[in-house]
C-alpha cells in the first residue's frame, strides 16, 4: 500500500504528476452528436474543431463516486482537489467517496479541497501537495498547508468566445455573442465564491494580455509561480510571458497545454492563468 496519492478530476490539465502517485478522474464534455472523455486518450484538437461547429446544447459530467473511488486506489492517505462547486458536481461525488472511503478503511484518510476554481489554479496546488508529501509533512500538516496556500491562489482567464459557455447554460447567448464581436476578448476571473466573473472587455488580443497582467497585479501577483494554460495558442501564452518577465522579473512562468474539459470552456484561442498572489 503507497502511504500518500494525489488524486484530482481532469479539469486540473495534468494527466501525471513527476515523484508522487497521482491520478486524475475523468470529467466528460457531452454533445447531442457525441461523448468525449477527458482522460490521456482524448484527441483534444479534434474536439476543439469539432465544437468550433456544433450549434446544439452541450453539457459536462463529473466523475461518479465510483469514478473517485477508483482515483483513490490503494492509499493510506489521500489528497484531493476539484473543480469549483458551481460548475460542477464533482467536489460533491469527491465527499461521498471520501466517506466510503473512510468507513471502508477505518485507518485511512482522505482531503478533498474544492478549488473554487478550474485549469491551472488546480495545477499550483497539486505541485503545492507534490512538495509537501516530498518534505515529509504529516497528513494533517499539509492539509493546514494547503488551506494556506489556496488563499494566496487565483485564477484569470481570456476568452475570444464564449460559444460553448453560452451552449452549457453558464452564460447568456446574447453576453456570448457580443463577446465574438469585434476582436472582443473577455477577461475573467473564478471569483471567491467559485463564479466565472467577468473583469474586463478587451478589443484586441494584445490589449486583452496586457489588461490581463494589470488585474493579475491588482490581485496580488509580485513574485512567484505562474501556471499559463492555453487552448491551441501558444502565441498568446508567450506573449503575456513576455509581458510578465518585462513587469515583474521575480516571476516563474510555465506554459502548457489545455485538457479536454477547459479546452471546452476556455475554447480555440483561450488562456487561463493560474497565479500566486504576494
Amino acid at each position: 500500500m503507497m502511504q500518500f496519492k494525489i488524486v484530482a478530476d481532469s479539469s486540473c490539465d495534468f494527466k501525471t504528476l513527476e515523484r508522487v502517485p497521482f491520478e486524475a478522474a475523468p470529467l466528460k464534455i457531452i454533445t447531442g452528436d457525441k461523448e468525449y472523455v477527458d482522460d490521456e486518450r482524448l484527441d483534444v484538437a479534434d474536439m476543439v474543431a469539432t465544437l468550433l461547429t456544433y450549434n446544439g446544447r452541450s453539457s459536462t459530467s463529473c466523475p461518479n463516486v465510483g469514478d473517485w473511488l477508483a482515483a483513490f486506489g490503494d492509499a493510506q492517505y489521500v489528497l484531493c482537489v476539484t473543480i469549483t462547486a458551481t460548475l460542477s458536481g464533482s467536489y460533491n461525488a469527491a465527499m461521498q467517496a471520501k466517506a466510503h472511503y473512510e468507513e471502508m478503511y477505518p485507518n485511512r484518510k482522505v482531503y478533498v479541497l474544492n478549488s473554487l476554481s478550474a485549469g491551472a489554479e488546480l495545477g499550483l496546488i497539486l505541485h503545492k501537495m507534490e512538495e509537501l508529501v516530498l518534505a515529509g509533512l504529516s497528513f494533517e500538516e499539509i492539509c493546514k498547508e494547503i488551506e494556506a496556500y489556496h488563499s494566496r491562489t487565483g485564477l484569470l482567464f481570456v476568452l475570444e468566445s464564449m460559444k460553448n459557455l453560452a451552449n452549457n447554460g453558464r452564460v447568456s447567448p446574447l453576453v456570448a455573442k457580443m463577446a465574438g464581436l469585434l476582436g472582443i476578448r473577455v477577461v475573467g476571473r473564478a471569483s471567491d465564491k467559485g463564479d466565472l466573473e467577468q473583469l474586463h472587455k478587451a478589443r484586441g488580443e494584445k490589449k486583452a494580455l496586457e489588461v490581463t497582467v494589470e488585474s493579475m497585479k491588482e490581485l496580488g501577483l509580485t513574485d512567484g509561480k505562474v501556471y499559463i494554460a492555453h487552448c491551441m495558442n501558444e502565441t498568446a501564452a508567450l506573449g503575456l510571458k513576455a509581458l510578465l518577465n518585462k513587469e515583474l522579473p521575480k516571476v516563474e512562468v510555465t506554459i502548457y497545454p489545455t485538457g479536454g474539459l477547459c479546452s471546452f470552456y476556455a475554447e480555440k484561442g483561450g488562456l487561463m492563468i493560474g497565479f500566486e498572489k504576494g
